[in-house]
């Protein structure tokens, strides 16, 4: 049909003449129509062979469109990831990983939602999301864990003081120099506000709980401000760092007695991942252990 010789069709695939004449007429026989009209030695298309050829091929396109399409999945250029997470590292953390990610991926398309902890891992329980990231000091946070697959990271917390402040010259920070002093924290509810109170009771020192807000990186704006201080975790000083540029108003040191925050990657436990989703959470995992 391109070349309009049946010699030079054969030449082109590297058959004989008579083997090429020979799959025409068989191909004329299964099919059941005349595809050629044979004048003075010639072979000339009928329509329906013009509409077979036109067929024929729209369907070798698609399969080397298939064949890329899939050489690229395999290649982690091609495909789309949900996600779910925590407000906390929703704001920088995640968006800012997300982007070294997709740099050189520029058919990778992703889906970013913020929630709270406990309703991150209702979403995820959905099987409707790649992986989530949840706070594991929340109420309740156990429901529907049977349907999520849970891997948990713990993270020493460490105490953020006003660059001006006298406390800022210390190695550490302990409980007792925070005795009394103005406190940003989590809600009274959450597992870290829990463990910071056990710590100042035991000691009989006074917890003062001047700020109180949902996540940590809001702490940090009544720091900066001389206004309290923050026992936060490190995920929270990366994204103070990467993106607030105030590193002479904070000065971030060890606490004593250790305060524990642990958060928990989440993946469906009934939905296999695809290729690319699980290279994204092994992405994170690496990053999120690097803060330990």
């Amino acid at each position: 049909m391109v070349t309009g010789s049946v010699s030079k069709a054969a030449e082109n695939l590297f058959r004989t003449q008579p083997a090429i004449s020979a799959q025409l007429a068989g191909l004329e026989k299964e099919v059941g129509l005349k595809l050629f009209e044979r004048r003075e030695g010639r072979l000339h298309p009928v329509p329906e062979a013009e509409y077979l050829l036109s067929q024929a091929v729209e369907i070798l396109d698609k399969v080397d469109n298939l064949q890329e399409n899939l050489t690229s999945v395999k290649n982690l250029n091609t495909g789309r990831i949900n996600i779910v997470a925590m407000i906390g590292p929703s704001i920088f953390f995640l968006p800012n990983l997300i982007s070294k990610f997709v740099k050189d991926r520029k058919h990778v398309d992703i889906s970013l939602f913020s929630s709270s902890s406990f309703q991150t891992q209702q979403l995820m329980s959905a099987q409707r999301y790649d992986v989530g990231i949840v706070d594991e000091g929340t109420p309740d946070l156990d429901s529907g864990l049977s349907l999520v697959d849970h891997e948990r990271l713990d993270y020493h917390c460490v105490c953020a003081v006003p660059a001006n402040d006298p406390l800022a010259r210390r190695e550490f920070i302990t409980a007792r120099d925070l005795d009394g002093k103005p406190l940003a924290m989590l809600a009274e509810t959450h597992g870290i506000h829990k463990e910071i109170k056990r710590v100042f009771e035991e000691q009989g020192l006074t917890m003062n709980c001047r700020f109180e807000t949902q996540y940590f990186l809001p702490q940090l704006v009544f720091v900066e401000r001389g206004l309290a201080y923050a026992i936060v975790d490190p995920i929270t000083v990366d994204s103070y760092y990467s993106n607030y540029k105030s590193d002479d108003r904070i000065v971030f040191l060890p606490f004593h007695p250790s305060i524990t925050f642990s958060i928990s990657i989440i993946t469906p436990s009934h939905r296999p991942l695809s290729t690319l989703a699980n290279h994204f959470v092994m992405y994170l995992r690496e990053e999120l252990q690097s803060f330990q």
